[in-house]
């Protein structure tokens, strides 16, 4: 189905829904938060809808919404250590415009309202946290550093509530232009007395068949709201695998007679003139890793006077991540696999490669080739990986009078992501190949024998690691005046100091040389394994520790590269007028208020200067205001409008500030490429508008449109400049003033955009159905997005649709929940959007989950996810290439494959008691 009749089905579903809940008798039972629980016992007897565990969740979150004074959603976890869902990304994908990025069917990183993970600023108890970044597969932007967060790092049973607030108000911090997804972790203060829970799951993954046992416990001791602690333990340990088919390096190829002799005269000339498209090489992929997760979170709270509360949070997390991947691929040495030869060994003679047969569709691409003596290459990759996560943020809150009150934080955080180990071991072949791309995914069939050692030799290793490292510390102050109960006066100020540096090692072609001069022996008979995890094909790896014993290698790195240090320091502060007036009868609430920052920033790095590694620094600094307001209308007690405006910032990605690069000279030509310290904070101007209806303990009907005009994005471009324009010093080449032109590579702000959408949702309880019906409810919500700028597409502008944003975003999640037991199924739709190297296409994840109350203090679970095994397909281009101007163009639907792969189902079954 196309993602504009899936658009239409899902609109019509939410018109549908939202007339049966108009039309619905205007009663229910008490729904309200503090309405009696069934115990077992009576549940037959039970008439009125039971009050407890997810539709509990629905109603006090409801509330919150309902009472927040700008455009926000919530989630609240059901009971202690028992979040709605398994992986907090998950949860969150379940609110309106929220959509997310899975890695092996888990979610990761969080969209907000069409603008990417980056735009979308996360906070942990009160501090911004930047959790790095990371994919297994090179093209998901392996190893990246950007300002979004990964939620993988995290198990949801350490928190107790998440909340999204769309728009902006003064007393925000400024950035995530997207929204600000706040995490809270649990506090002894919210619950009375003793309390215990632990959580006890094991569940398995149809891809990997492996046990994966998930432990969460928690413990809070409340004496009468004086004192408090809590402890909260989450562990976890699972194999995740990763599967399918992938392609890499598309492009114009000319051919040889020699490849062509058996293609008809108008394929032979196609293919010798240049004008076919070939892919440099596909390959069969599987990602695998073996992961542990672990999470600690403590909390002291201290109420030594009745106005004046302190809370000690603490934080750590770690997640361990051990890789495997292996590829069978076509490979060749020299230009695509198809028409490109091998490197030759010593006493092998490289055949040249034959096209018996191929087509191509429109664009010139090859859609099917048959060949013989194509050129493979297996890959054996290892890679271990370790991030940990440490916070601590001593809070305060202080009510010196009933107007006047204080409250602010201070605290400090580091996250270090580790891969010590990234190595690849490249075995090279020889053989016939047909290749398919015709459906949906592509398709080899291999005419020699891929488990046969001997038709294997070694060809290269490589070896790497990387290191990065970021750090925060924030301290933050605030107060509040109330004149009446109608006007309060806020303000505040704050300082957050982000430190991010990083460096890498590589000792990459070990032994190619001398296997290629023939002087060390290249066949692998002595350390092979046959791989046959894949589902389609079984082929030759490497086992790491005999390879490397049977050639004595040592694994050494070189010296470390790509340094670099950014600091960002930001100093604010703000004033918010809270205000509470009538019009017409009807209650008018909200705020209004300006934010000022200042931000000074230094990169340091190393610049590769003709091949000499060269420390350099750049400064920047750069201020603004921030002007904000927000405004609801209750127009009766179960009717109100929301309206707000504001402008906020975004600055770029602490990677494009990073000071490294290369300054090389060619003669009276120099080239510089870099990354640049002076861009500007992205800023957009932000509206709001939306109607929001409440019945009922649960029910709610909202429908909201937003806009943003954003300015300052940035793009990759090489333009003419002098040298003194890059910012960095003189005297790092001998000759080279500052008004010397030089070619300069680097990302500037150079384009603006538009964004306009529209949120529906809808949540109720089927109250209005007879019996047991009536315990049936259902969430729903539908996200429509448009977005307009300009991209740059091989130094050209070319315009569509912003990178990342999904035009089409729903989810719906149909719940029946008794004293007894209960359960429910949910389904999240995603529809196709691009990324600079190409796109996603659109996808539906179904997750379900389901409970049995063995007593009132025993709960027993079930849950499982991607229960449909999904398909994540990514493509890497939309151009095709113009063969009278020899430049590629834009072509709509011109999609070549890249990667097209699945990740299994999950089940996990488990019990949660509470003491």
């Amino acid at each position: 189905m196309s993602t504009t009749k899936k658009a239409l089905s899902l609109g019509a579903a939410s018109a549908v829904l939202a007339f049966a809940m108009l039309a619905a008798p205007a009663y229910a039972a008490d729904l309200s938060a503090d309405a009696p629980i069934a115990t077992a016992d009576d549940a037959d007897a039970v008439e009125a809808i039971v009050v407890q565990g997810f539709r509990k969740s629905l109603g006090v979150a409801r509330e919150m919404k309902r009472d927040s004074s700008i455009v926000a959603d919530v989630i609240v976890a059901e009971d202690m250590a028992k979040f709605p869902d398994l992986n907090l990304a998950e949860s969150l994908q379940r609110l309106p415009g929220v959509a997310i990025n899975r890695e092996a069917g888990e979610g990761r990183r969080v969209s907000l309202r069409g603008l990417g993970p980056d735009f979308t600023r996360v906070q942990l108890n009160g501090m911004e946290v930047l959790g790095n970044v990371d994919s297994p597969m090179d093209s998901r932007g392996q190893t990246s550093r950007d300002r979004s967060f990964d939620f993988n790092i995290f198990a949801s049973e350490l928190f107790s509530k998440i909340d999204v607030r769309k728009s902006f108000s003064a007393e925000q911090d400024e950035g995530g232009m997207a929204g600000t997804v706040g995490l809270y972790t649990a506090k002894p203060f919210e619950y009375s007395g003793r309390k215990a829970a632990l959580s006890l799951q094991g569940g398995t993954n149809s891809a990997t068949k492996d046990f994966q046992p998930r432990v969460a416990g928690m413990f809070s001791q409340n004496w009468d709201d004086k004192f408090g602690v809590l402890v909260s333990v989450a562990y976890s340990k699972r194999q995740v695998e990763e599967q399918g088919y992938n392609t890499y390096g598309a492009g114009v190829q000319k051919a040889v007679a020699a490849n062509v002799v058996n293609l008809s005269a108008a394929d032979r000339a196609k293919a010798l003139n240049g004008e076919l498209i070939f892919q440099r090489g596909n390959r069969l992929s599987v990602w695998g890793a073996d992961n542990e997760r672990l999470g600690v979170t403590t909390a002291v709270q201290w109420r030594p006077v009745e106005n004046l509360t302190l809370t000690l949070d603490g934080l750590y997390g770690k997640f361990s991540n051990d890789r495997s991947e292996n590829h069978l691929a076509t490979r060749a040495s020299v230009g695509s696999t198809i028409l490109g030869a091998a490197t030759p060994h010593s006493g092998v003679t490289a055949p040249a490669p034959v096209l018996r047969a191929i087509q191509y569709d429109q664009y010139n691409t090859i859609i099917y080739a048959d060949v013989a003596n194509t050129v493979f290459a297996t890959e054996t990759r290892r890679q271990e990986t370790e991030n940990t996560f440490k916070q601590l943020v001593l809070t305060g809150e202080w009510a010196v009078s009933d107007k006047l009150k204080f409250d602010g934080h201070i605290g400090q955080e580091t996250s270090d992501y580790d891969i010590p180990i990234s190595d690849k071991f490249y075995t090279e072949a020889f053989g016939d190949l047909i290749t398919d791309y015709r459906g949906k995914t592509g398709k080899n069939t291999y005419g020699w024998d891929t488990t046969d050692p001997n038709n294997y030799r070694a060809h290269e290793i490589d070896f790497s690691a990387t290191y990065q490292t970021t750090k925060l510390k924030n301290a933050e102050f605030n107060g509040s005046y109330a004149f009446d109960d109608n006007l309060t006066l806020k303000g505040g100020v704050s300082f957050r100091g982000f430190e991010n540096s990083g460096f890498t090692q590589t000792n990459d072609d070990v032994n190619k040389t001398a296997w290629e001069r023939g002087t060390l022996d290249d066949r692998v008979n002595d350390y092979y394994k046959i791989f046959r995890e894949h589902d389609d094909q079984a082929w030759l790896i490497v086992d790491w520790d005999k390879a490397l014993a049977k050639y004595n290698v040592t694994r050494t790195l070189g010296a470390p590269k790509s340094i670099f240090e950014v600091q960002e320091d930001t100093t604010a502060g703000y004033l918010q007028l809270d205000w509470k007036t009538e019009v017409a009868g009807m209650a008018l609430r909200g705020n209004v208020g300006a934010r000022a920052y200042d931000t000074e920033l230094t990169s340091s790095g190393v610049m590769a200067v003709r091949g000499v590694n060269t420390a350099t620094t750049v400064k920047k600094t750069y201020s603004g205001v921030l002007p904000a307001f927000n405004a609801v209308l209750e127009v009766s007690d179960q009717f109100q409008i929301r309206a707000a405006a504001a402008q906020n910032i975004n600055r770029p990605s602490l990677g494009a500030y990073a000071m490294n690069g290369s300054i090389s000279v060619d003669g009276t030509t120099v080239t510089v490429s870099s990354g640049n310290p002076n861009l500007e904070p992205y800023t957009s101007d932000e509206f709001d508008l939306a109607a929001e209806w409440y019945f009922g303990s649960v029910g709610m009907l909202t429908a909201g449109v937003f806009h943003k005009k954003i300015d300052n994005l940035i793009a990759s471009t090489t333009t003419s400049a002098l040298y003194s324009d890059t910012g960095l010093a003189e005297g790092l080449v001998a000759g080279v003033t500052g008004s010397t032109p030089v070619t300069w590579t680097r990302s500037i702000n150079n384009a603006g955009a538009t964004l306009t959408g529209l949120e529906l949702s809808a949540q109720s309880d089927f109250f209005f159905l007879p019996g047991p019906l009536k315990n049936l409810g259902m969430v729903a919500n539908l996200t429509l997005i448009d977005s307009e700028t300009t991209n740059k597409i091989n130094t050209r502008d070319v315009k569509g649709q912003m990178y990342g944003l999904s035009d089409v975003n729903a989810n719906v999640t149909l719940y029946y929940e008794t004293a007894k037991w209960g359960g429910r199924v949910s389904s999240n739709y995603r529809s196709d959007y691009t990324v600079d190297s190409g796109g996603f296409e659109a996808t539906t994840y179904v997750d379900a989950s389901a409970f049995y109350q063995v007593s009132p203090r025993i709960r027993l679970t079930l849950d499982g996810v991607n229960l449909t095994d999904e398909r994540e397909a990514q493509y890497n281009s939309f151009y095709v290439y113009d063969t009278v101007n020899k430049v590629e163009i834009t072509a709509p639907g011109a999609h070549r494959l890249w990667n097209h792969t699945k990740s299994g189902r999950t089940i996990f079954f488990g019990a949660n008691i509470q003491f």
